[in-house]
């Protein structure tokens, strides 16, 4: 009687469908591109589905071989990275541009004037110093450091008298200085701090690099000693490999606070995975998931040193960047396994697992690997943004190796001890119930399966997982109130008129002091440096490379205009004022290089200029070929800002004048990219965005879908590119890395919640959000929770390097979640896409229902009466 029932209610409808689809395509005869589309994105989504369970399949069928493999090639590229560690060596390589206009200016200073050749003169420091050693000498407040000569003099012939090494006294300048009032000749009353250099000559010979390494290193020791004795002034001593030193220094100051974000992390994800039932409860799973991350890790470590890398402490981030993709794949296969049915068995759970996951996963994994493989195409001029790139595509795709393959044995696994009823922690059997109700109530709590929670309708017993329940019986219905809605409205639009505000703001990172330890010696030096020393510039060499008529008064006219706005150190002018005072006049080329030889370059007061004027002889005529100056500008406290805008007004002129010149100093090399650090990462954005419209333009049966996750993402951006600023994070390339992150972690967290949007088939938009947190929200927040918890071990590392890299991540998660949780929810329930065409089809569904239960009782009345 049954049988016949279904069969007559299915016959009808069945007809019905027919005849109404038949009608749909007479309807519209004109318009066959619309359903050829939807139906080309199905097929195309239906065979990457079917894709990611053919893997499942296989995984279930051989999960040994899946869990074996990576764990041999863990083992062997982790002992591979042990033995070929090696640090980064050069600094300059590392931050500096790798193709910039300041090195052809320097190789070209450098050949004109050799450093060997200049000896002990005052300005050595215009090419890359070489080995050296820098004492500032500071006295206590309110007193006056020049009446401390003898501490200066004994310090001062302290590191003289040092051995092994070449060494030359080459000057000292005063800081915090007071002048005499209404002296005609600035005579100096006092003055709080000296400086003084000693440049090493090693010239470019490894062995004498060598003796300079440990020279510097015994200066250094020599300073603290020092600084013991004379507790009057305080030193701050600073090497050429000062800045490298503390630039590594962050990572060891934060071996122990990443071995504490991992604990935190594995403890975060082993109890968002636990619930009250202990059949179905996968502590154990979110404990191996977040290992899984981490052995892809030291699988992506030993690639990297195998293939002869170089570990800095910019790549301290990997670990974190990588963790928060790779526990998300972890969590969304926990949801995927939560959603399938218990009667199937674990095998086919698993297939159905990776069916519902791996679609998704994949494309977020795939824009990872490519908006960081266009940070490592030689088209980044950094070389650490390259070599992070570069690491960080290799863990995302061992990452996602490692999660389908290690991670998946392990759910196999638990699935089939879930199947034979065994504990989720325990691994035993659990008991039947008749027998939990002669035992105690602490043990029918420790070994309950959550039968006796279930209500006699509810079908998932996944449902008492404590976040889902949060979401599903409380956040849910409170998110989408009509009340809170205004409410949502205000705050986003107050969260985005900060990020507006903090674009407006945007500076440029260009002091490397923000990468450094915070408490290390250089960051205490430059300081100093900073505070004291900050009135003028550092010298900078005016190279004049081409013959020139010196002796002419327009020339002379044309030099002084462009160094107008400088303080001047030039033969030029000390030569002019050499030849006013002997009342000499040379007007002509023979008398003013006659001149120049035989008389002025002979005075000791003048002979250091011999080594800034390069002579040719041609027969009997001698010419000036190539000079150069020094030139000092007059700055402020921001020293760094207005060294760029010297270098950016200087070399203009160099192309527009008749006066052939280059202008360069050594910290001309490291300012090159700051110019370019706002456009590097709004590029990768955009290109980044562009990708996820073609890639999933036929993942998403919607084109709206798209159109929401691109201004999502890009609000997410913006909002981290803002609120960092105001926060204090310049633009440097710690902050273009987390801005890169934060393109693909708003993906992978806002695309699944908004496919489940679109493509849902409630009545309603509030219906169709509500599916969605209930789908993704507990993967959603179970790794943004985790990823956020892990961050704040690095709050305790005193480095400026981790307090960026936290404040941006930190900002990273806190807006995706704002996003995902609060603006998405509540914007989707009153902007498109209209859920009215899935309400129509339900209707005219319920309609034909009725029509065929009523066709069915009038022609049986009486197998109506029976039942």
């Amino acid at each position: 009687m049954g049988a016949s029932w279904s069969e007559a209610v299915r016959g009808p409808r069945g007809s019905r469908g027919r005849a109404g689809s038949g009608a749909g395509t007479r309807a519209s005869p004109g318009r066959p591109r619309g359903p050829h589309l939807r139906m080309l994105r199905q097929a195309l989504r239906g065979g990457l589905r079917a894709c990611g369970r053919g893997l499942g399949v296989c995984v279930g069928r051989h999960p040994v071989l899946f869990l074996t493999v990576p764990a041999v090639l863990t083992i062997a590229c982790g002992l591979s990275a042990l033995r070929r560690f090696q640090p980064e060596g050069d600094l300059e390589r590392l931050v500096a541009p790798s193709h910039s206009l300041a090195k052809i200016e320097r190789s070209l200073a450098d050949s004109l004037f050799p450093l060997e050749q200049s000896k002990s003169q005052l300005y050595s420091d215009l090419h890359t110093p070489g080995r050296y050693g820098r004492v500032i000498l500071l006295s206590p407040l309110g007193d006056n450091v020049l009446l401390q000569a003898e501490g200066i003099l004994q310090t001062h012939r302290a590191v003289l008298e040092m051995k092994d090494g070449r060494n030359s006294f080459i000057g000292h300048q005063l800081g915090g200085v007071v002048e005499v009032p209404n002296s005609k000749d600035q005579r100096v009353k006092s003055a709080r701090a000296i400086q003084i250099t000693y440049y090493l000559q090693t010239y470019s010979s490894a062995t004498q690099d060598l003796i300079g390494e440990k020279w510097e290193n015994e200066f250094c020791k020599l300073v603290r000693k020092l600084q013991e004795e004379h507790q009057d002034l305080q030193l701050y001593p600073l090497a050429s490999f000062s800045l490298w030193r503390d630039f590594h220094k962050t990572s060891i100051l934060a071996r122990s606070k990443v071995l504490v974000s991992l604990v935190l992390i594995l403890t975060t994800a082993t109890l968002s995975s636990s619930m009250k039932d202990c059949l179905r409860s996968k502590p154990f799973l979110g404990l191996l998931g977040v290992l899984t991350v981490c052995i892809s890790l030291v699988t992506a470590a030993g690639i990297f040193f195998i293939t002869d890398g170089k570990y800095n402490s910019t790549l301290l981030g990997i670990p974190f960047f990588a963790m928060g993709h790779g526990t998300k794949g972890v969590f969304e296969l926990l949801s995927g396994w939560r959603r399938t049915k218990e009667n199937l068995s674990f095998k086919d759970r698993v297939a159905d697992a990776y069916s519902d996951v791996m679609v998704t996963y994949t494309m977020t994994s795939s824009l990872y690997f490519i908006t960081f493989g266009m940070g490592a195409s030689p088209f980044t001029n950094i070389e650490a943004v390259k070599v992070f790139c570069q690491n960080m595509c290799i863990s995302i795709l061992l990452n996602y190796f490692y999660i389908f393959s290690f991670f998946g044995s392990c759910l196999v696994f638990a699935g089939q001890l879930e199947q034979n009823r065994y504990h989720s922690i325990f691994c035993c059997k659990i008991p039947s119930a008749e027998y939990l109700d002669r035992k105690p109530m602490w043990f029918q709590m420790v070994m309950s399966d959550g039968h006796q929670q279930m209500s006699h309708h509810e079908t998932n017993p996944y449902q008492h997982h404590f976040i889902q329940h949060f979401l599903r019986e409380h956040y849910n219905e409170w998110i989408t109130n009509i009340y809170v809605k205004p409410f949502v409205v205000i705050l986003y639009l107050i969260y985005a008129s900060f990020s507006f505000m903090g674009c407006l703001q945007i500076s440029d990172g260009v002091n490397i002091i923000n990468l450094l330890a915070s408490d290390s010696p250089s960051v205490s030096y430059a300081m100093v440096q900073q505070k004291y020393f900050s009135n003028y510039s550092p010298v900078i060499g005016f190279y004049i490379y081409e013959p020139l008529e010196y002796w002419n008064s327009s020339v002379q006219e044309d030099l002084q205009k462009l160094c107008s706005g400088f303080t001047t150190v030039s033969w030029v002018d000390q030569y002019y004022q050499f030849l006013k005072a002997s009342n000499i006049s040379a007007s002509n080329k023979s008398d003013f290089i006659s001149v120049l030889q035989s008389s002025f370059l002979k005075k000791p007061e003048f002979q250091h200029f011999r080594n800034d004027i390069i002579f040719s002889k041609a027969g009997d005529e001698n010419s000036i070929i190539v000079s150069r100056m020094y030139l000092v500008a007059r700055t402020s406290r921001d020293k760094q800002k207005e060294r760029i805008e010297v270098l950016e007004k200087l070399r203009p002129l160099s192309l527009s004048k008749s006066i052939r010149f280059i202008v360069f100093n050594p910290s001309f090399v490291f300012m090159d990219h700051y110019s370019l650090s706002v456009t590097v990462p709004v590029l990768i954005a955009g290109f980044g965005v562009l990708l996820v419209l073609i890639l999933t333009f036929f993942l998403v049966i919607h084109p709206l879908g798209n159109f929401w996750l691109i201004l999502s993402v890009t609000s997410v951006e913006l909002g981290v590119l803002g609120l960092m600023t105001l926060w204090n994070v310049d633009m440097d390339w710690i902050s273009i890395l987390c801005l890169i992150y934060t393109l693909n972690f708003a993906i992978d967290h806002c695309a699944p919640l908004l496919y489940t949007f679109v493509l849902a088939t409630e009545p309603t938009r509030t219906q169709c959000i509500k599916s969605s947190l209930q789908e993704h929200g507990t993967a959603i927040l179970q790794n943004i929770t985790s990823f956020l918890i892990g961050l704040f071990p690095l709050l305790f590392v005193p480095s400026n390097l981790t307090f960026t890299l936290f404040k941006c991540l930190l900002l990273t998660g806190g807006c995706t979640s704002l996003h995902c949780f609060v603006i998405l929810p509540v914007f989707l329930t009153f902007f498109p896409p209209s859920k009215k065409h899935h309400k129509k089809k339900k209707r005219a569904k319920r309609k034909e229902r009725e029509e065929i239960e009523c066709i069915e009782i009038q022609e049986n009345p009486d197998h109506v009466t029976t039942v």
